[in-house]
């Protein structure tokens, strides 16, 4: 690792930060713009526009979600899984939500829930990790380096300014590695905190009781250092602080850590937050396991759209969800479903268009017992792109381009 005095050259601010010298994360200096909403949008109109992606690892079993309940091949090819239809929350003569989701169901009927049926890609792997990878880098079987959402950031905005991305995890999600962008990544607010060796914490300590820079680089290593002391306590002051009437579930996995972040007026634009440890990996016994996690999701994600529509915010929010992949079509001897291909999105908000958008695949034209997926996962990052967003420039991103999704009012 380089060390500061290794370098008497200014340190570009990216490879600094990169070193290690405030190691979970603030990409910038500066940082009380962060957490003023009024400064971004001064500088920049759309950076009112948040995205949340929601994360739900381990591959969710998408039939068993949004259940086609009319189709006889579903209930054939899963006689002890499949969901019969008067277990099911209807929401329209074709598909139903299982029981458990009664807070998406509120969403859909109150036409803010978009679902986007066979979202896959070409080749899939059945890798957790590859397929994860392909998704946080929008490059199925390919090799970048950065993920979409990193070099979204990059390309709304190249010089990196401060707070763009936040990772609620204990590690970065390589969905918002950057070139130009740091993201502010943490779980427990109480115990957030700069990592790094011994030495580098001392070395830290130092520089943040120093008073006075005896040159430019010193005082910019002095600037980075203070602006990361001032994150962990902004960040840890705004959850601690924050008190909302909102039930956000028996299980909260990070966006209401969110909610509090915008309602301290921080100016950040996209939000990752993951249901981690591939909770949703339901080889065996599914039924029971997948409704209680659906419970907890669904709760939790509605409960989040409620509590931004209270802080005002409703109309500067959309919510993506999504899984690496979905499960084969046939349940297996064991009461559960192994990895498969194509599953739906779902992408709400208050500026949404709900309702159905691709087509549902075919139960009976399967390959090798997998469903064939009808939308390219592309396509959604598209849509959130340019559509919401409001990047003009999706093969910046996407590395080409791919058409959108007509879903936002």
């Amino acid at each position: 690792m380089q060390t500061l005095h290794s370098r008497p050259r200014a340190l570009a601010r990216r490879e600094l930060l990169r070193a290690g010298l405030y190691g979970v994360g603030l990409g910038a200096l500066g940082v009380p713009a962060v957490f003023n909403r009024s400064v971004a949008q001064a500088a920049d109109p759309a950076a009112g526009r948040i995205l949340v992606v929601v994360e739900l690892s381990g591959a969710n079993d998408g039939l068993n979600t949004v259940v086609p309940y009319i189709d006889d091949a579903y209930y054939r090819a899963r006689p002890a899984l499949g969901i019969r239809p008067d277990k099911l929350r209807k929401i329209d003569d074709r598909f139903g939500f299982q029981i458990a989701m009664a807070g998406f169901e509120r969403l859909y009927k109150d036409g803010r829930l978009a679902i986007v049926h066979g979202v896959g890609y070409d080749r899939p792997s059945f890798s957790h990790f590859s397929s994860m990878a392909y998704w946080h880098t929008g490059a199925p079987n390919g090799g970048e380096t950065y993920g979409w959402l990193g070099r979204l950031a990059d390309a709304i905005d190249p010089a990196g300014s401060a707070g763009y991305l936040v990772n609620i995890d204990s590690h970065q999600s390589l969905a918002v590695s950057a070139r130009n962008h740091v993201p502010l990544v943490f779980d427990d607010p109480g115990k957030f905190s700069r990592e790094g060796v011994a030495e580098e914490q001392a070395a830290l300590q130092k520089l943040i009781g120093r008073d006075g820079a005896r040159n430019r680089a010193e005082g910019f290593v002095f600037d980075v250092a203070h602006s990361a002391q001032d994150a962990e306590t902004r960040v840890r002051e705004a959850c601690a602080d924050y008190r909302t009437p909102v039930d956000y579930g028996l299980l909260r996995f990070g966006l209401e850590r969110v909610a509090a972040l915008i309602s301290a007026g921080f100016a950040t634009k996209i939000y990752y937050v993951a249901l981690r440890n591939n909770v949703f990996d339901t080889h065996v016994y599914q039924a029971d396991v997948h409704a209680r996690l659906w419970t907890y999701t669904s709760d939790h994600i509605a409960a989040f759209v409620k509590d931004i529509d209270r802080l005002g915010r409703g109309d500067d929010v959309a919510v993506m969800v999504f899984s690496e992949f979905g499960r084969r079509v046939a349940e297996n001897t064991s009461l559960g479903t192994d990895h498969g291909t194509a599953g739906p999105v779902f992408v709400i908000g208050k500026a949404v268009k709900g309702g159905h958008y691709g087509e549902a695949p075919s139960l009976t034209d399967l390959d090798d017992g997998n469903l064939r997926y009808t939308t390219d996962f592309r396509r959604v990052y598209a849509t959130l792109i340019r559509g919401w967003v409001g990047c003009p420039d999706v093969a910046a991103v996407l590395r080409q381009e791919f058409q959108t999704i007509a879903m936002f009012a």
